[in-house]
C-alpha cells in the first residue's frame, strides 16, 4: 500500500489543533474558517504527491506542503514551497 493509499484510508481521523488552524490560515494566506476540509480535499485530489519521512506524512500539491503526523494524523502545518 502507498503512504498516499495509507493517508486516503485514514482521511476521517484527520484534524488539527486551534495553534494548527491558525498556523495553516496563516501560512497559506486562507480565508476558510474549515482548514481540515481544505486539507483533505488537497490530499486527496489525484494531482497530489505524498510520501512519508520519519514521523510524518507530507503531501504536496500545486506549490504547497502539508505535514500530517502519521500516528495521530494530526495536521501539524503547511506551508507554501519556497522556489
Amino acid at each position: 500500500m502507498s503512504d498516499k493509499d495509507l493517508l486516503i484510508q485514514n482521511i476521517e481521523k484527520l484534524h488539527t489543533t486551534e495553534l494548527g488552524v491558525t498556523r495553516i490560515k496563516r501560512n497559506l494566506c486562507l480565508s476558510t474558517e474549515d482548514v481540515v476540509k481544505y486539507c483533505k480535499a488537497k490530499i486527496t485530489d489525484e494531482k497530489s504527491v505524498v510520501y512519508k519521512q520519519g514521523k510524518n506524512f507530507y503531501c504536496e500539491i500545486e506549490g504547497e506542503i502539508i505535514t500530517v503526523n502519521s500516528y495521530s494524523f494530526t495536521i501539524i502545518t503547511a506551508h507554501k514551497i519556497k522556489k
